[in-house]
């Protein structure tokens, strides 16, 4: 019988690298997500195929299933991450794949995967309901990670993320603000690697303890801001705070000088999108700057 699971995507409104040190995040899970489609077969093979947002495969894959041996692929580097996956969840649960002589599957993505929005971490979230397994094992197993992505997966509404001697701890709150329709999501037309982000980020030398400290009390700011100027004041204090930490400058500066709202960079400095604060003329600066993807918070958020 044909199985379908789905996971949202997300974007880290604070806590950035912090996060992975126990630093408290918010998060929000987007109307944008990926869909995972399980159909047994009597093959002897699992077949793999990806598609984008447009119905088009942007990755083919063949499987020996006896031993998840690559026997085809369109990417060899995404058939190794993948087999990275399988092979981790079916540690998890040696049954996954004694239930069918084969398998067909399917992915369908929601939104174009340069986005990062999350392409792997719904991925993984989608595997591990699959294969009843836990997905925040399956991802720091097979990935690394602070796992914030996973929890987005899994709920449809804003939420702060910590960990606690490794351990997830996730809430749900109401991330709903009266100014919400001052902000917006620009994507910065590039994909930043998260592994080489957070692998630059654990070479920098800084006080962790200050680090996570000040960021946990910029992200209840964020929660708390009851006016946009609020808001603002915290985004610009969570960027002049990690910007000597990076060694980068804060993407307003370095992009955006001229802007009249305030800009951060969300997750991994460097590319995906950036949340500005603005009105009905942000769009058309952002277009005329080149960056033609512009969404407001009504629009992304889930």
């Amino acid at each position: 019988m044909k199985k379908e699971f789905y996971s949202n995507g997300k974007l880290l409104l604070s806590g950035e690298y912090a996060i992975l040190d126990g630093a408290l995040g918010l998060a929000i899970p987007t109307s944008y997500g990926q869909s995972l489609h399980v159909t047994p077969t009597t093959s002897g093979f699992l077949e793999w195929n990806s598609l984008d947002e447009n119905g088009k495969v942007w990755f083919a894959a063949k499987f020996d299933l006896d031993n998840l041996k690559v026997l085809s692929s369109s990417d060899e580097s995404i058939a190794k991450t993948l087999i990275t996956i399988l092979l981790e969840a079916n540690t998890q649960n040696p049954l996954l794949l004694t239930d069918s002589e084969g398998f067909q599957i399917e992915t369908h993505l929601t939104f174009p995967k340069s986005w990062g929005l999350g392409t792997s971490s719904t991925l993984i979230n989608n595997l591990a309901q699959w294969a009843r397994v836990d997905a925040y094992q399956l991802l720091r197993n097979a990935f690394g990670g602070s796992g914030y992505d996973i929890a987005c997966a899994q709920h449809n509404s804003s939420i702060t993320y910590q960990l606690q001697n490794g351990e997830p701890i996730v809430e749900e709150i109401n991330f709903d603000p009266i100014y919400k329709d001052a902000l917006y999501f620009v994507h910065l037309n590039q994909k930043q690697s998260s592994k080489e982000a957070i692998s630059s980020y654990r070479k920098q030398e800084f006080d962790k303890t200050e680090l996570v400290k000040k960021i946990s009390r910029l992200t209840r700011g964020m929660i708390k801001a009851s006016t946009l100027s609020d808001f603002e004041s915290v985004m610009e204090e969570h960027e002049a705070f990690l910007s000597p930490i990076l060694k980068m400058p804060p993407v307003k500066k370095r992009l955006f000088p001229d802007y009249f709202g305030m800009v951060k960079s969300l997750g991994a400095w460097g590319g995906d999108f950036v949340l500005a604060t603005g009105d009905e003329k942000t769009i058309s600066y952002f277009k005329s700057k080149g960056f033609e993807t512009v969404l407001p918070f009504s629009k992304m958020a889930l």
